[in-house]
């Protein structure tokens, strides 16, 4: 069984009140990014290009999606600086306002997709920006060097040059990232005051002058992969067809009221203002039609996220839980129910609509135990434990056949398959694993956090989240 990533440290408890009542947080793979995003600084072209060009700033490469990683240690990303990159994204992408650049759009010019990530407070020899307030940390950046259109040649030199580096792009699903590096912060001390450091990052570091959490790359490639998909699945207005730009960073996309290409297309095919109405006459060949997206507060398409309900069910008695499984994986191999939420659906809701069509199962209470950033390619995992109703505990596979089968556990098997029988799909189980034994999720996976949340007590005894 290929050795499993930690999760990361969920943020420190400082005693707090909720914490008492309900428990330490749970923090799934994927999640727990060590970056502030200081996401009001994306529109922020002056910060962006000082980011883009100094010495601590470090750039992600993705290639169809897949980071760069190191070829002797595949769980750690692998970074660049501005010189390796500066041939794809060119000397000052940033150069001009995102005023300026909707002017000087031009939908026929291939512009490599970069996102700004957010910057790390806990490098050294940092970055230092004079905003609203003053903010240090070290940029960082991600870069899609797919080889395509007027950048394939840059992108392909660079590729080149990076495996005689020992680099090269991960293959396959990525979920064996460094998702955590065994450090924790301290829990007996209150929390110290730093201006210079944000809320977040303080509260997953603990004491600022503690080990920080340096290594939780799985979230900050989450946050890469996410960006970099919707910006590429996203390349035309939902309104009225035309080419979109991208924007504020990356994280954000806008239908300009010009487009130079339209002028080059009107001399290619012999169209002058000659020919054109009345109306025409005194209007920019540049302008494009009109589009509902350029009126009021609705001139932007924002990265999408699916909310996508996942859930744990035990029986009444609270001492079996409901799992199920598809005709295409592994003998033996089960999980816990999903399936997306609905629009005007609250979770507790999707979670009832989900286990009855699947299972045909009735469930009452529903709890929310914790959530997972899933960049496969847009979905937010929202765990829950869901207990059923006395009299709706008869599997019914009748209403949707996306199961195979559905049944109920004991929670001793499924204890001694989290013990030795889990993995991911197609890999093997542990070596005390035996044959026609139950088979689950890994660890980095949510399904497995709700599984040994609910057979530790989440449920019976004091609930814990």
């Amino acid at each position: 069984m290929p050795q499993q990533p930690a999760n990361p440290e969920p943020v420190p408890d400082f005693d707090s009140m909720l914490s008492r009542k309900f428990g330490k947080e749970v923090a799934n793979y994927f999640s727990g990014s060590p970056l502030n995003r200081v996401g009001f600084l994306r529109g922020d072209h002056q910060f962006l290009t000082q980011a883009l060009k100094h010495p601590s700033t470090d750039f992600l490469l993705c290639n169809e999606l897949q980071p760069l990683v190191k070829t002797e240690a595949k769980d750690r990303l692998a970074w660049v600086k501005f010189d390796d990159v500066k041939g794809v994204v060119g000397e000052d992408p940033y150069k001009s306002t995102e005023g300026e650049m909707l002017g000087l759009y031009n939908s026929t010019t291939y512009v490599p997709q970069m996102i700004f990530l957010g910057i790390d407070e806990k490098a050294q020899d940092a970055l230092s920006y004079q905003g609203k307030n003053m903010y240090k940390g070290a940029p960082r950046f991600a870069v899609d060097v797919t080889p395509r259109a007027s950048a394939k040649a840059e992108c392909e030199k660079l590729i080149s040059s990076l495996q005689g580096r020992k680099l090269e792009f991960a293959k396959g699903r990525v979920m064996d990232v460094v998702a955590s590096d065994g450090t924790s912060a301290p829990t007996n001390e209150a929390p110290l005051t730093d201006p210079t450091v944000s809320p977040s990052s303080l509260a997953r570091t603990g004491n600022p002058s503690a080990t920080p959490l340096t290594s939780l790359q799985a979230a900050i490639y989450a946050e890469a992969r996410q960006l970099l998909d919707w910006n590429a699945r996203n390349p035309f207005c939902a309104q009225c067809g035309q080419p979109t730009l991208s924007v504020n960073g990356g994280f954000k996309r806008t239908c300009p009221p010009k487009d130079l290409a339209r002028i080059n297309s009107k001399s290619s095919t012999g169209v002058s203002n000659a020919l054109s109405n009345v109306a025409e006459a005194n209007q920019d060949e540049s302008s494009r039609p009109p589009c509902a997206t350029r009126q009021g507060v609705s001139n932007l398409c924002f990265p999408r996220t699916d909310p996508t309900v996942i859930m744990a069910v035990v029986n009444h008695a609270g001492d079996r839980i409901l799992l199920g499984r598809q005709k295409r994986w592994p003998p033996y191999w089960y999980s816990t129910l999903a399936g997306f939420a609905e629009p005007a659906e609250s979770i507790e809701e999707a979670v009832r609509r989900e286990v009855y069509e699947e299972a045909g199962i009735y469930v009452g209470r529903v709890v929310i135990h914790s959530t997972q950033p899933w960049p496969y390619p847009a979905n937010l995992m929202i765990g829950a434990v869901g207990q059923a109703n006395p009299d709706g505990e008869t599997v019914d596979l009748g209403n949707d056949p996306e199961l195979e089968v559905a049944k109920w556990f004991t929670f001793d098997e499924v204890r001694e398959a989290l013990r030795v029988g889990t993995s991911g799909l197609g890999e093997d189980a542990g070596a005390e694993y035996k044959e026609g034994g139950l088979r689950l999720p890994p660890s980095t996976a949510i399904a497995n956090q709700l599984m040994t949340s609910v057979v530790n007590g989440f449920v019976s005894g004091q609930p814990k989240m």
